[in-house]
């Protein structure tokens, strides 16, 4: 290999050629990272779409090619004698079709376990029931659920809900990669959450995305993401030109919750750049209701305690003095049970009746056909039926609209298709003929998610619909004054997200306060539940500055905090804090003496002084969900516009106000669930990439398997 020089005019690019190449590396590097994707996280299936230049919204396929993959995950024993391999993790379909054989070892629907407490949980209670295997149990360092698998050494540490949940989203992730192509990476998401998600669920969510390698661009409501969809391919009457909105409501039900939002679609005219207006698409949430239980899950249990009930009221099961209580903890059968339940379900809703066979159910000589048809079951799922209005009544009274506002009810997620269901909501709201079905009722929420994420990416340019999404719960600030605990509420459960305030507090020492929530508790009476402290570091420090360097006196001292609805998660986080008071500035020193002196001083007649301005920028400073995050001290000066311009001598040495601003360094540490210490956090990122290291090693040992088994048939 030669290392000299090219000749003098020879062997150097032309300047196109060095233009074309920085083109190339910009958009091979710009394609690598500009793929986003929305993700619907549901209870029974978690759906993806994939955005990137040349692939428009695109469902992500699974390996199986399907357009939605199972929300489970499960652990299987290794086949061979090797030290370092681990149990191999199987997604989806694929991991519920091991249930029956390995239901200790099957982790399906985590998504209402999301953020809870094990203590005194009747979603834990309920879990734990379903699924009477599952070996779960209390976290130490949380007391969250957590579930230890018998394929791992017992000595492991159990598994937490969210990294079982990171697991399941990593895997969509890979399946999203593999689609975008080579060189393609994704970093940032959009993921739908229901409208009831607390903080702690909602940090659950964004820790989970974290521990998948995904960085959380928004948690979108479901409603919002269904009515982002609807509102792609249309548009709306312009409001500021004489046009009236409209109002629909999504009634949105899936396996685990049903919800209601109801959106308000506008357009409106803005200004563009320069002199020039544009019109855009509005969407924003006026109202939510819920019922947290209420889904597909709830019909299928009726199901099952149909079929355990006439399974144990057969005579040889009664000869054998078996009781439902015994079916119930047999994982195996009540895995059967549950997944030919869903299946039931689904055919009734298209026929009138049906049936299933079961061989060797919960004893190998037992034989067990059971028969139902859709008027027995809407009789069982009967006080379930009257449920079904509830998250419209709620939305409504929180939007304060009548069913007459409404445009129509759009209808979204798989237990809608249930005729019963379909039946309660015509009754309450009158006829059929507000319903519409004019979205796809299991893909519209990740569409909306998606597109969403391509709205806030600066990759991407689409259409321009501003979505007004909601916290879902009131919140306000607290803070201890003269021993007693002091409120100010900031925000309804109906403000928007993104919203700021301004509020003062007189503190002139370093001070701590808190930011909460307004949370329903056991009794439906609103708690006050702790999301954020903040803890001011140099306020002390700044008052005293103010008084000695600037004159201010401590009275006159104002102490001011933005809080705002965080644009990421919706809930209530401090921006920027400052201390300032009106400094006077007096004329007639030494330095003026000087100036005077010299001919620069104050002159007769009116001759104005000029200002001097300092401009400058207030830090944001955003707390976020898992770490602490503090701001950067700024000093400021501005003259007060009130001022009066002296016009003589005399007036020259009267006092100048000025406004002095210091701006506040504080903390922001999340409150409620305790935080994973650095050291559990590592533990599982270090379990996580071995976990991953191990899959692909399997898969490479098959691979040369399948190869040398290929060669030997050759041969």
């Amino acid at each position: 290999k030669s290392n000299k020089m090219p000749p003098h005019g020879r062997g150097r690019p032309s300047r196109l050629i060095i233009v074309l190449s920085l083109l190339f590396l910009f958009t091979s590097t710009a394609s690598a990272v500009s793929a986003v994707l929305g993700v619907d996280l549901g209870t029974e299936y978690i759906k993806a779409a994939l955005v990137k230049p040349g692939i428009p919204l695109e469902i992500v396929l699974t390996k199986d090619s399907k357009r939605k993959e199972s929300a489970a995950i499960a652990f299987k024993p290794i086949k061979w004698s090797d030290s370092k391999a681990l149990p191999e993790r199987i997604y989806g379909g694929d991991a519920l079709a091991l249930s029956a054989r390995f239901p200790s070892d099957v982790y399906p629907n985590l998504k209402p376990l999301l953020g809870q407490l094990f203590q005194e949980n009747d979603m834990v209670l309920e879990y734990r029931e379903r699924f009477p295997e599952l070996r779960v149990l209390e976290t130490k360092e949380r007391g969250t659920v957590g579930f230890r698998s018998s394929s791992f050494d017992q000595s492991e540490e159990p598994f937490l809900v969210e990294e079982l949940l990171a697991m399941e989203l990593k895997n969509i992730k890979a399946n999203a990669v593999a689609m975008a192509g080579k060189g393609s990476t994704i970093k940032d998401v959009v993921i739908t959450v229901p409208p009831f998600y607390t903080a702690k669920e909602k940090r659950a969510v964004i820790m989970a995305a974290g521990l998948a390698g995904l960085r959380v661009s928004s948690l979108m409501s479901d409603g919002l993401a269904v009515g982002l969809n609807y509102a792609t391919s249309r548009t709306f009457p312009i409001v500021n030109e004489g046009g009236k909105p409209e109002f629909h409501l999504v009634y949105d039900m899936g396996a685990g919750s049903a919800s209601a939002t109801i959106l308000r679609f506008q357009g409106k005219t803005v200004k563009d750049i320069g002199k020039f207006n544009k019109t855009v698409q509005e969407v924003q949430v006026v109202g939510a209701g819920w019922e947290k239980s209420l889904g597909g899950d709830r019909l299928n249990q009726v199901i099952v305690e149909d079929m355990v009930e006439k399974f144990t009221d057969m005579d040889k099961m009664r000869r054998l003095g078996t009781e439902a209580k015994h079916i119930k903890r047999h994982g195996r059968t009540m895995a059967k049970l549950w997944k030919e339940s869903e299946r039931l379900r689904q055919v009734l809703s298209a026929n009138t009746e049906t049936q299933a066979s079961f061989e060797g159910l919960y004893y190998d000589d037992v034989n067990y056909k059971y028969k139902i048809n859709r008027a027995e079951f809407e009789k069982l799922a009967s006080k379930y039926a009257a449920q079904v209005k509830g998250p419209m009544i709620s939305a409504l009274e929180s939007a304060k609209l009548s069913l007459s506002d409404l445009d129509s009810v759009i209808l979204h997620g798989g237990a809608v298709r249930t005729p019963l269901v379909q039946k309660e909501l015509e009754r309450f709201i009158g006829s059929a003929d507000k319903i519409r079905t004019n979205v796809n009722s299991d893909e519209a929420a990740v569409f909306g998610a998606a597109f969403k994420a391509a709205t806030i990416s600066p990759s991407f340019r689409v259409k321009e619909i501003r979505t007004l999404d909601t916290p879902g719960y009131a919140s306000g600030l607290s803070w201890p004054s003269d021993g007693k605990e002091r409120q100010q509420k900031l925000f309804t459960s109906t403000s928007t997200v993104g919203a700021e305030k301004q509020v003062s507090l007189k503190f002139l020492d370093d001070f701590a306060f808190t930011l909460y929530q307004q949370v329903p508790g056991q009794s439906g009476d609103l708690v006050d539940t702790p999301v954020s402290q903040i803890k001011t570091k140099n306020m002390t420090a700044s008052v005293k500055k103010l008084v000695e360097s600037f004159g201010c006196l401590t009275a006159e001292i104002s102490t001011k905090f933005a809080i705002r609805l965080s644009l990421t998660d919706g809930l209530p986080e401090v921006v920027r804090g400052s201390v300032s008071c009106e400094a006077t500035e007096k004329k007639g020193g030494v330095v003026d003496g000087v100036k005077d002196l010299f001919g620069f001083g104050s002159k007769k007649g009116d001759q104005k002084p000029l200002a001097d301005v300092d401009e400058f920028e207030a830090s944001s400073v955003s707390s976020t969900s898992e770490t602490a995050t503090s701001s950067s001290p700024k000093e400021s000066s501005t003259p007060d516009s009130k001022a009066s311009v002296p016009k003589n001598d005399e007036k020259l040495k009267q006092a100048k106000k000025r406004t002095e601003t210091i701006y506040i360094d504080f903390t922001s540490e999340p409150t409620g669930l305790p935080q994973l210490s650095d050291e559990t956090l590592q533990h599982i990122r270090e379990r996580l990439s071995a976990l991953d290291a191990s899959d692909r090693s399997r898969i490479k040992r098959e691979e040369t398997l399948n190869t040398l088994e290929g060669f030997a048939y050759k041969a």
